[in-house]
């Protein structure tokens, strides 16, 4: 956020793809090609070519491979995807959400919970006086 005066600006900038971050943190400062790293972790080039140009998530299986070729840990990048994911779904329903979500608000938290009646499959021919009541 930046303050002008009174306002508060809050500057937002679109969600960064795993891929991207692949590609500007990894692969080129290292000078390692798609192609050399797909070949390293064993798996089909276009799969790394495609979560670079961010048509593909990072799976767990490829974050797993990810993990070790580079020595860090798969949590990295399940969370970056994870973040990610996350990031557009808020832009994507951010209107929708504060219309379609009601917040459970404290007096609602504090009631009991409604009792529900046990269902028996239909054509049992049990008791259902003696289920609602517990019997």
């Amino acid at each position: 956020m930046i303050e002008r005066g009174s306002k508060v600006v809050s500057r937002k900038f679109p969600p960064i793809h795993p891929g991207e971050i692949l590609l500007q943190e990894f692969l080129r400062p290292l000078g390692i090609t798609q192609y050399r790293l797909a070949r390293d972790i064993s798996v089909p080039p276009r799969r790394i070519n495609e979560i670079v140009h961010g048509e593909r998530a990072i799976s767990a299986d490829t974050a797993l491979r990810l993990a070790r070729y580079f020595g860090n840990s798969e949590r990295f990048w399940l969370n970056l995807q994870a973040r990610y994911d996350l990031d557009v779904q808020k832009d994507r329903l951010r209107d929708r959400l504060t219309k379609e979500v009601i917040v459970l608000t404290d007096k609602a938290r504090d009631r009991p919970p409604r009792r529900r009646e046990k269902r028996l499959p239909s054509g049992s021919g049990a008791d259902l006086g003696a289920v609602r009541d517990g019997r």
